[in-house]
């Protein structure tokens, strides 16, 4: 079943056309990358999937339902960004309890003390436990990222949207945050969208890939197929050139540090 059904999208800024109707579909319970390099438009569908943007033209349905003008708020969507968004004057903590009672989604089942619970349940699922009384500036960015991910958890959403949330986190972090955000995607059996410009990320977590270029897609399929089944040259020098040439280099280093050793 489709939890989300895109149909057309079309977006220009000024009198460049950023989507050029383009249409595809998420499945319920589907981790979804939409992968492409920087300027081809990935990150204007996000926003417009959670109703940051509006599109000059399109439908966006969620369930069958047409939510293409339905405000940001009720369309039970969560987002993590790169940057975090945490509230600095805040602990970790308070953080999370602070956007349960203050969500659209969720202020009228959580009073502050179920709210409070309910923070220090998702933390504690993220591994978190003993930094609740601490300020997001005493944290790693890859520890600022959890948070951000459990607050986003926390409020429960249909789909939740990861715009490129591990470009700024060094290489061991974003390994095992990709671990634990698949772990936590089948536990909750949430719809994911994840928005990167890295190949080798994508392939490794992803059920289905959206491969992007200049507002258009090029190819939607599983990793496996996208490797057998390239749609053209493009997909074959962006996606398969671009894993080849890291393995290559990850085989090239790991040949010189034995040698080192």
């Amino acid at each position: 079943m489709d939890k989300l059904e895109i149909r057309n999208l079309t977006k220009s800024f000024g009198h460049s056309e950023v989507l050029h109707d383009i249409s595809f579909t998420v499945r319920d319970g589907e981790f979804l990358s939409i992968l492409g390099p920087s300027g081809c438009g990935k990150t204007t569908i996000l926003r417009i999937l959670i109703g940051l943007e509006d599109a000059e033209s399109g439908t966006i349905l969620k369930d069958g339902v047409d939510i293409t003008k339905v405000p940001s708020a009720k369309r039970r969507m969560g987002i993590v960004f790169q940057n975090y968004a945490l509230f600095e004057n805040m602990t970790v903590l308070k953080n999370v309890q602070y956007a349960l009672v203050k969500s659209a989604s969720t202020k009228d089942t959580f009073d502050k003390e179920k709210a409070l619970e309910k923070a220090k349940e998702m933390l504690e699922l993220v591994g978190l436990s003993e930094h609740l009384d601490k300020k997001p500036r005493q944290l790693s960015g890859g520890q600022q990222q959890r948070v951000a991910i459990a607050r986003t958890l926390a409020l429960n959403p249909d789909v939740i949207l990861f715009d490129e949330p591990m470009s700024a986190l060094d290489v061991d972090t974003r390994l095992s945050l990709r671990s634990e955000l698949k772990e936590l995607q089948k536990r909750f059996g949430t719809t994911m969208i994840y928005i990167t410009h890295d190949q080798e990320e994508a392939f490794a977590m992803s059920d289905r890939i959206m491969v992007m270029e200049a507002g258009d897609i090029h190819q939607i399929d599983t990793p496996q197929n996208i490797v057998d089944h390239p749609a053209d040259d493009y997909v074959k020098k962006f996606v398969i050139n671009n894993i080849n040439t890291k393995i290559n280099s990850l085989i090239q280093f790991a040949r010189t540090e034995g040698q080192d050793s």
